[in-house]
């Protein structure tokens, strides 16, 4: 009783708390809001490359947002920040709303809010991410972190189930609506976090671009982040479903909207139980080698996806990629937080954040792109044999983060 009570300690700081519910209702947010853009563009264009094209919108608009976000977090109030960024995405998600209930929502709408979105979101992404430190002392950190990446996950496996059953029974503009409901919460439950969101030993500077090239410089001379960042770009580059999973339900299983919630869900609850584990192994020294554990078997979960023929096999594997993508995420989350001062916590995080979401948008395209040209399954078992390979590689030439080990 008393380890479960240690595990989940960072409830006993009420800033935690009402962080992690403002968290569940900005995941929902944006989990709901890729469905119902996606879902509405692939059902209107039927093209797998015009779905792919969302990546490469975000991905010009993100490289530069995120970088300029984490600058932001570690000089401005990171409550703050995360205050105004989600009120901005409530005004977009609400334009969109009267746009689709006014019949006159086009395909250019939806790659403008895209664009608007990537930068609103990821300005205040760093903010979000480095508040979890301040709000909880640094010996409960690693649970508070997986704590709050569970939170995500909780958010990303309800949202889509119940996106599912939105437009089964009611229709994608009620999704919508529903969309807009989660923005309107995750906007006004920061108001109510107490501490504040001042990064410690503040620096100045004379201009954002010496702040961010500051963080890379230290990001470069760091024993373990490079190689964190490297693996999680050269996996996620040739592996990343999610915002493609419209085309994956259509061609691996021949099904529509319900089937993409059923395996976005499945992935999402696959995530929590990975949380989960990350939690009961707060304890397990070699947190290095466990992130390596972690990919490697999501690379090869990838391969059997690619091959899978039935809709509740493609659930039952998806679930476990889920559960090793949050054990890798939430591990290497950690490892950032526990070895960056506060003072650059922001900037390290925004790097973190920018090899994934590069990766991701880059993944988005790489996907949609050879779905339409090789087809879905050769695309995922392609994607998990690279994906392999990049581990593999990393394991072999990065020393430092074998032997990584915390407590």
């Amino acid at each position: 009783m008393n380890k479960i009570r240690e595990l989940f300690i960072p409830f006993a700081y009420n800033d935690f708390v009402f962080l992690w519910i403002a968290s569940i209702a900005y995941q929902s947010t944006m989990q709901l809001r890729i469905l119902v853009t996606t879902v509405w563009l692939y059902e209107i264009t039927g093209s797998a490359v015009q779905l792919g094209l969302i990546g490469g919108v975000q991905l010009i608009m993100q490289i530069p947002s995120i970088l300029y976000g984490g600058s932001l977090a570690d000089k401005i109030d990171r409550k703050k920040l995360i205050e105004y960024s989600q009120a901005t995405v409530t005004i977009i998600i609400f334009v969109l709303t009267l746009l689709i209930y006014a019949d006159q929502l086009k395909a250019s709408h939806i790659y403008l809010a895209t664009a608007l979105l990537s930068v609103v979101s990821v300005i205040g992404q760093p903010a979000r991410a480095a508040l979890v430190a301040t709000v909880v002392k640094k010996e409960h950190l690693p649970n508070a972190v997986a704590l709050h990446t569970a939170t995500m996950q909780i958010a990303t496996a309800i949202a889509p189930l119940f996106f599912a059953i939105l437009v089964y029974f009611f229709g994608i503009k009620e999704a919508f609506l529903a969309t807009l409901v989660c923005a309107l919460f995750s906007a006004i439950l920061p108001i109510f976090i107490k501490k504040t969101g001042l990064a410690e030993n503040i620096k100045k500077s004379t201009s954002v671009m010496q702040e961010i090239l500051e963080g890379w410089r230290f990001v470069k001379k760091h024993p373990i982040l490079p190689s964190l960042y490297l693996m999680d770009i050269g996996v996620t580059v040739v592996s990343f479903y999610r915002q493609i999973l419209p085309v994956l339900a259509d061609k691996l299983y021949k099904q529509g909207a319900t089937a993409v919630g059923l395996l976005s869900s499945a992935s999402s609850a696959g995530g929590i139980i990975g949380s989960v584990m990350v939690i009961s192994l707060s304890k397990y020294k070699p947190k290095g080698m466990l992130v390596l554990y972690a990919t490697g078997f999501y690379a090869i979960l990838l391969m059997l996806f690619g091959i899978s023929t039935s809709l509740w096999v493609g659930c039952f594997i998806i679930f476990f990629l889920g559960a090793t993508d949050s054990i890798g995420m939430t591990t290497r989350q950690t490892i950032v937080q526990l070895t960056t001062p506060d003072n650059m916590r922001g900037r390290a995080v925004s790097f973190h954040s920018l090899s994934a979401m590069t990766a991701n948008n880059i993944g988005t395209l790489e996907v949609g792109f050879f779905s339409a040209l090789i087809g879905a399954d050769n695309t995922m078992v392609i994607g998990g044999i690279i994906a392999l390979m990049v581990v593999v590689l990393i394991y072999s030439f990065s020393e430092q983060l074998r032997s990584y080990r915390y407590p």
